[in-house]
């Protein structure tokens, strides 16, 4: 996908695209094309139930003597909500509208909104982002797809006033926008393909960007004790792995801001089996690992000016012979015991290792784990917002201000000793499994324990990893959420 800017100017081929306020109020520009073709724009609108509302799009089939293809007027609804996320959804719908109609280019005049809470260069950036973000397609083992099957779009040309300042901030977007690729080509891997090794590859190619990798094999995990993330790889062919990234963009010395990822490359629930329907989507339990590769993918695309350092736990939870049993206890590198009372609870106990190992060999600012943890958690919010626990205030506003910002939206969760003696153990210090009451709280207050004083958060990610459906700016499948999330938590407040 070629993405450019450029000075305004009449398209010669494609669709082109121009803008309608609610309640039919054309654009500039769309006004001037309007006035050429004496009046066939407003008559079309009249013609039709299109009122400019935000995202809605109405073609004009292209009047002779117009050089390009089509004519579409895009719905920017009212100009003070036209704010970052508003022109980034903008952007996606005109993509999702114009992929299956065989148009190559696709030309979006904007002009400078009064009244909009971001100046045009702005709004151009976004709009672009947007409509890459929903480019995305994952078809790489399709291999009987006819031509009309796959989007024609191929190049973008975004023209305004000030293109040069719209084309510097769409850079750092266009960056965002690998990272959160990479993220999505992750979880919707198949399994036979992306285990705990091949996703250890897949990590490694952030070295070209400047990122240092370092990975930690069962034989390292043993010497530091990692007892609980070795108990979940027991049962399977495939080794463990913690895989390490730093990015070092920030003031040397200054402690960094550490990002965790649970990489459970496929989950059958072990001793503990899930029932058969559905478990095809396991293949996505390492969300948050994804998301964390996918983050720093970004960050050292971008050259931040941070000390950032993300960390994911990797494993395949399958039942065998040498696989651990409900019942069994392990010791983490905590020194701290787990009775396993679910083999199915796995992905806490990743955790549990890799929060302890993080804080010891860093010591970060703050700690924030991603993890597809828990089905309460999609019980209690859905599929709309992911779930925030967080033992510091500062931490989680910060959170649920980046989240806003992006699109992917945070709600908090309560993190109550009262709920620590659901996972109390009568023969260890405690267990991996607390009842059905409060799933989701309880799985946060076991990893409170492995955090000691650092702050930190608790991203459960389970009902946003994956999408049934498609929205504006993401295809169905694969959502890199957390990707943005965390990047714009970054810029806003660890790179000033």
């Amino acid at each position: 996908m070629k993405i450019e800017f450029g000075a305004p100017t009449q398209p010669d081929t494609g669709a082109h695209v121009l803008g309608v306020f609610e309640d039919g109020v054309l654009t500039p520009s769309a006004e001037e094309l309007d006035g050429r073709l004496n009046g066939a724009l407003r008559r079309a609108i009249g013609a039709s139930r299109f009122t400019g509302k935000a995202r809605q799009m109405l073609d004009v089939l292209a009047p002779a003597g117009l050089p390009v293809d089509r004519v579409v007027l895009a719905g920017l609804g009212k100009a003070a909500a036209l704010d970052q996320r508003a022109a980034e959804d903008l952007g996606g719908a005109i993509f999702g509208h114009l992929a299956g109609t065989g148009t190559k280019r696709v030309t979006v005049s904007l002009d400078p909104i009064d009244g909009a809470p971001q100046t045009a260069a702005e709004i151009g950036a976004r709009l672009a982002f947007g409509f890459r973000l929903a480019s995305y397609r994952f078809d790489l083992y399709k291999t009987k797809q006819k031509p009309e099957d796959k989007p024609a779009l191929d190049r973008l040309s975004v023209m305004l006033d000030g293109h040069s300042a719209a084309k510097k901030a769409f850079a750092g977007l266009d960056k965002v926008a690998d990272g959160v690729f990479t993220a999505r080509d992750l979880v919707s891997e198949p399994a036979n393909v992306l285990y705990p090794a091949t996703l250890v590859e897949r990590a490694k190619e952030l070295s070209k960007l400047g990122v240092e990798i370092d990975v930690l094999s069962e034989k390292d995990m043993r010497k530091l004790g990692m007892g609980a993330l070795l108990g979940v790889g027991a049962g399977s062919q495939h080794d463990s792995y913690i895989v390490v990234m730093q990015w070092n963009g920030g003031k040397k010395g200054k402690a960094p801001v550490a990002f965790i990822g649970k990489g459970v490359t496929f989950d059958t629930g072990g001793i503990s089996i899930k029932p058969a329907a559905g478990m095809e989507d396991m293949k996505w339990d390492m969300g948050g690992a994804a998301a964390v590769v996918g983050l720093m993918k970004a960050l050292a695309g971008r050259k931040a000016k941070v000390n950032a350092v993300g960390i994911i736990g990797l494993a395949e939870n399958m039942p065998s012979g040498t696989a651990q049993r409900p019942g069994d206890v392990v010791k983490s590198m905590s020194g701290q015991t787990i009775e396993v009372i679910n083999t199915d609870a796995e992905g806490r106990l990743i955790l549990a290792d890799v929060l302890w190992y993080t804080q010891d060999r860093f010591k970060p600012e703050a700690m924030i784990d991603l993890a597809t943890l828990t089905g309460a958690i999609i019980v209690a919010l859905g599929h709309n917002n992911a779930g925030l626990f967080a033992t510091d205030d500062a931490l989680a506003e910060r959170l649920l201000a980046a989240g806003k910002a992006s699109g992917e939206t945070l709600w908090r969760m309560p993190l109550d000793d009262a709920y620590d003696k659901q996972i109390e153990s009568d023969i260890a210090d405690m267990k991996n499994v607390g009842g059905r009451d409060g799933g989701s709280v309880t799985a946060a207050q076991f990893l409170k324990r492995f955090c000691n004083d650092v702050p930190w958060a608790h991203l459960d990610i389970a009902g946003v990893a994956w999408g049934s459906k498609a929205k504006p700016t993401s295809p169905k499948g694969g959502t890199g959420f957390g990707v943005r999330l965390l990047d714009r938590f970054v810029a806003d407040h660890y790179e000033q």
